[in-house]
């Protein structure tokens, strides 16, 4: 593993373990609460996952004993007007309003407390695996605000309107078991156990094909910007590239040969 703590004030850590990127939520004093540092700081360690090209799956996890207690307030109340949630072309938004679309995959380990932005966080993922002793809320409107990091949209998408309202609009807490029946996590898993479970997906997904992984995830992406007509119909244009690739042959060989493979991304 190598690590790198050239962060400013390390309120986010970046190390790599094989092709694996792990970013850290590092301010446990305040329960992880995201101040305007924080954020561009995550933005800064996706950006660099998505442009190393040797690294193949990312996983958030947080220091501490809360994934994130949301927002800090009272740093950004001043600055929420001032673009501190904008991203520009270049950037990865790790909401994803704005800024470059993310083309790798993202899994993240939630644990203790998990409000606001953390879920917005989640749903922008891709795998989510959650302990047991989470505790959840979607609170913005209890603090004269909305939610602006995707629930609107992806709550509603994946809980369903009826059973994502009563959320949304009080606020009120809930736990691991309610995220996942309402389809915000992917697995629960005994308290502790979180970070380790989410690491063996993150190694899972490093092995398959990167083509295919990335193929699959911008489809799945598609259709969820764009609606399914539109994925459905998009769906062809990835299979040239990917049939003629090294990988797609090295698939066939492992399989003929009973062996695991070894994916290049070429």
């Amino acid at each position: 593993m190598t690590t790198d703590s050239t962060t400013q004030d390390n309120r986010i850590t970046y190390d790599t373990d094989g092709t694996i990127c792990l970013i850290g939520l590092n301010r446990a004093n305040k329960r992880n609460a995201f101040d305007s540092h924080m954020i561009t700081q995550l933005s800064d360690a996706l950006t660099r996952y998505e442009d190393d090209e040797h690294l193949r799956c990312a996983l958030i996890f947080a220091y501490g004993d809360h994934f994130t207690a949301g927002l800090d307030l009272v740093e950004l109340q001043d600055k929420l007007n001032d673009g501190v949630f904008e991203f520009d072309n270049n950037q990865i938004d790790p909401w994803g309003i704005s800024g470059r679309l993310r083309t790798k995959p993202v899994v993240v380990a939630v644990k203790g407390t998990c409000f606001t932005v953390a879920i917005e966080l989640m749903l922008n993922c891709d795998v989510v695996i959650a302990s047991d002793n989470c505790n959840f809320a979607q609170m913005e409107v209890q603090r004269g605000i909305m939610p602006f990091g995707g629930a609107t949209v992806r709550f509603v998408a994946a809980a369903g309107w009826q059973k994502a309202m009563p959320y949304l609009l009080t606020g009120k807490a809930f736990d691991a078991q309610t995220a996942d029946r309402l389809n915000l996590v992917s697995e629960v898993v005994a308290n502790g156990s979180e970070y380790e479970r989410a690491l063996t997906l993150a190694q899972e997904i490093s092995k398959a094909a990167p083509l295919g992984v990335r193929g699959a995830l911008s489809s799945a992406q598609d259709a969820s910007r764009n609606g399914a007509a539109t994925a459905l119909a998009n769906i062809h244009s990835y299979l040239p590239p990917l049939f003629h690739s090294e990988d797609a042959k090295e698939g066939v060989m492992a399989m003929v040969e009973r062996r695991e493979a070894e994916f290049t991304g070429k």
